[in-house]
């Protein structure tokens, strides 16, 4: 018994020394835990100050005050339980002459377009404001007032424009946001809204924490019945997010199955019809009706509340959001080729063998990625080569080149105490301090608001774009310290959130003036952070429910503004059982971007000669099918839409769309349906009109279908009347011959005509291809590529 025991003992010592076997555990008050706003509104030692009413508005400059009444909880106990409930309180400061019970403080609408409304409150005077947003594509946002006709109503003030109308009622003060239609799409959230109620639920206030006096700011607004939420960047969980608490902080979330996102955005859309951007760097936590149905609670860190609605469709909502911060750059053509990469290629000889071995296999392949073993230490990042490993690393990145394939390098923004790079970073002051001047944690981390570090650094990634790099994994950047002193002046309570963002430019940024192109392959987010493709999906399980997963992960984050995203195509944390991988290579070849990687083994030659084949056929589609990816990824980036979205982009008028997170399209004309469990048919549900299975050629109509999957194992339909560009099978992006293409005509017997889009490498705009039917084929009506690109029909049927 005593050795059984000492071994048990050995076995656990082993697993909390195995790196593998520990994460961070959530809501645990570790080191970089998520923080929770929301915990400082149901403080009963907290002071809470309630929007009551208008009580000063200019209607020509959209400025007023509001008056906030002073609250605490009171407990009463009844029948065994302690009940507690906001009520009035008196003022505690003294002199009491000094201070405002019941403060009047400003209030603000703009409107940036005839669809953008801004909001805008504060809990205190700004003494310090923000002069430019780096979350803002140009700063700051714009205000067009003169695209709003303001009338004077019954009890308050009335804007309208040809999308909308925004009431301001004076007393109770609400903000009530209406469509076109006259449509309400949601409202502030007075006290006198919850007098029907026992739940003690708060209306559109701010705190004061009895601890140290700062203040956080609490949007309440309207959610109505049925109403469904989307977005709030690369959130793993359910995809409507009605009835949840979502904590939007940067976090190394350790897998994609959890609530914690590495990609947090402070954006969401409903469907009713509006969305709302949340213009804040702070934690933010938002109660979608999970504590009170009817309740939105915003919870803001900031002191402020700064809130643009955005009016619309899907489509509309996304276009808006993404021209106040930013649209996604259209990245290389050859990044849209597949990735090769594990976890990690050690030396330079085992780098040329993958590539050998690619061509040997006919992988079609573009990028080979080193990891983390690049350096002389693994993991220790000094932006420098080990001789010992890659003898000559400039001429393996030129040989490469010449075969077709781009290098991506691994590197982070963090330094340990060990790394040769320390001590020059602290003698200049790089990295963040702490409230006394040293580190906050054992490592130094760049602190990329100071312009110094953003010139050292983009200095080390120069060095390695001039020996041929051609794009660096931005990994990690999700532990800024929270309580880290920035160069910007400001702590990492505004800063922890918006370092991704800052991590993402600085690399965009020196690829952009150093390559011609803006492409990174990053982890971590914020708002803004779309302008800089592309990201990626984390350290996914390998398992059916971490595909699942990656999905929904994948399409919030499309609905969050972010046009492109990839993930780990057969999971990260360990081997991929091969029946999985299969069914997932075809998943990652319908995204915009596809890499495999993780714990060896990766490559497809590694697996079953059965494995190979049908990898190989998987590959093969996509880059047969680059023409569509590519014309689809230009538009995409040009009007701030997801290449792979959600159903309801395309069709928000079917109630159906609204409701399924398992498939999605890629682009607007093919919808996917990959295998999430090892069977050979599923449930498809189909939007309005005819679809043409993609591999079977079969023949449906709207609804739900059991499908069976073609020869590669995914569902993929194509929309009736689409001629879909397609262009001869080469190994790389760089042997494609864009001078002939295919176009291959899904259309049922009665469809006369389809149409194509089609975008040159070279080109400067998608062009429409239009065809006509002609006996057993199709014709093309007019080529507006003449003298570039020669077009041949084939009708699938």
């Amino acid at each position: 018994m005593k050795k059984i025991q000492i071994a048990s003992l050995s076995l656990f010592l082993g697993l909390l020394a195995t790196p593998k076997a520990s994460a961070q555990i959530q809501n645990a008050d570790v080191l970089n835990a998520p923080v929770d706003i929301s915990k400082d509104f149901q403080n009963y030692l907290n002071t809470f100050y309630f929007a009551d009413e208008l009580t000063g508005f200019d209607p020509a400059t959209g400025k007023g005050t509001i008056k906030y009444l002073r609250y605490n909880y009171k407990t009463r106990q009844a029948f065994n339980n302690m009940m507690m409930k906001p009520d009035v309180e008196k003022s505690n400061e003294f002199p009491t002459t000094e201070y405002d019970v019941s403060p009047e403080l400003p209030f603000q609408i703009q409107f940036v377009s005839d669809r953008t409304i801004r909001i805008k409150t504060t809990s205190g005077p700004q003494f310090h404001p923000e002069k430019e947003s780096l979350m803002l594509i140009n700063g700051i946002a714009p205000n067009h007032p003169e695209l709003w006709k303001y009338s004077k109503i019954e009890g308050g003030h009335s804007y309208t424009s040809k999308h909308g109308r925004v009431e301001i009622l004076t007393k109770p003060w609400h903000v009530k946001i209406y469509d076109e239609t006259g449509k309400l799409l949601t409202s502030t959230l007075h006290d006198s809204d919850f007098k029907n109620t026992y739940t003690p639920t708060l209306p559109f206030s701010y705190v004061r924490r009895n601890s140290d006096y700062s203040r956080s700011m609490g949007a309440a607004f309207s959610l109505e019945p049925d109403e469904k939420i989307f977005g709030c960047g690369e959130s793993f969980t359910q995809f409507n997010k009605r009835g949840q608490k979502v904590v939007l902080w940067t976090d190394d979330a350790n897998g994609i199955q959890n609530e914690t996102m590495y990609k947090p955005v402070p954006f969401y859309m409903s469907s009713r019809g509006y969305g709302v951007f949340m213009h804040h760097s702070t934690p933010i936590t938002v109660d979608f009706g999970r504590y009170f149905g009817s309740a939105n609670e915003m919870y803001i860190g900031d002191d402020e509340a700064d809130l643009f609605f955005f009016i619309g469709e899907p489509k509309d909502i996304l276009d808006q959001y993404t021209d106040l911060t930013g649209k996604a750059a259209m990245p290389p053509l050859w990044s849209f080729g597949f990735w090769m990469s594990r976890i990690t290629y050690f030396t330079e000889k085992e780098g040329r063998e993958v590539a050998k071995d690619l061509r040997k296999y006919k992988i079609p392949t573009d990028v080979i990625h080193f990891d983390t073993g690049w350096f002389d230490v693994d993991w220790r990042n000094n932006y420098e080569f080990a001789k010992s490993r890659f003898p000559d690393a400039q001429k393996m990145m030129s040989d490469l080149k010449d075969d077709g394939f781009h290098v991506c390098l691994w590197q982070l923004p963090y330094f340990t105490p060990k790394n040769t790079l320390f001590p020059e970073i602290m003698e200049k002051n790089l990295a963040v301090r702490d409230r006394k001047g040293n580190l906050p944690y054992e490592d130094a981390v760049l602190d990329f608001s100071n312009p110094e570090t953003v010139t050292w650094y983009q200095s080390k990634l120069k060095k390695l774009f001039d020996q041929g790099v051609s794009v660096f994994k931005v990994d990690f950047g999700e532990a800024a310290p929270p309580d880290g002193i920035y160069h910007s002046g400001r702590t990492g309570f505004y800063e922890h959130n918006l370092y991704p963002l800052r991590y993402n430019k600085a690399v965009a940024e020196i690829t952009q003036k150093e390559k011609g192109y803006t492409l990174i392959w990053a982890r971590s987010t914020w708002a803004g952070s779309q302008r800089y493709p592309l990201h990626w999906g984390g350290d996914a399980e390998t398992s059916n429910g971490a595909m699942s997963a990656e999905l929904r992960g994948g399409l919030s984050l499309g609905l969050s503004g972010f046009s492109f995203w990839s993930h780990d195509v057969g999971g990260f944390a360990t081997k991929s059982p091969e029946n999985l991988y299969r069914r997932w290579a075809p998943f990652g070849m319908f995204t915009s971007h596809v890499r495999s990687h993780g714990e060896p083994p990766r490559e497809p030659w590694l697996y079953s000669k059965d494995f190979l084949e049908g990898f190989r056929k998987a590959d093969n589609m996509r880059y047969e099918l680059m023409p569509y990816i590519y014309a689809q990824a230009k538009e995409s980036s040009q009007k701030g839409l997801p290449m792979m979205r959600a159903l309801f982009v395309e069709y928000p008028n079917d109630p159906g769309a609204w409701l399924v997170d398992n498939e999605y399209l890629f682009g607007s004309s093919m919808l996917v349906a990959p295998l999430f469990e090892e069977v050979t048919e599923r449930d498809v549900y189909l939007p309005e009109g005819t679809w043409i299975d993609y591999q079977t050629k079969k023949v449906y109509q709207s609804g739900w279908h059991k499908i069976k999957a073609g020869e590669v194992p995914i569902v993929v339909l194509v929309k009736d009347g689409t001629a879909l560009p397609h262009i001869a099978l080469a190994q790389s992006t760089k042997d494609m011959d864009w001078s002939k293409l295919t176009l291959k005509v899904y259309a049922s017997d009665k469809t006369t005509s389809a149409t194509a889009k089609v975008f040159l490498p070279d080109g400067d705009a998608v062009q429409e291809i239009k065809v006509s039917k002609n006996g057993n084929n199709f014709d093309v009506n007019a080529n507006p590529l003449n003298g570039k690109t020669t077009f041949k029909t084939e009708w699938i049927k």
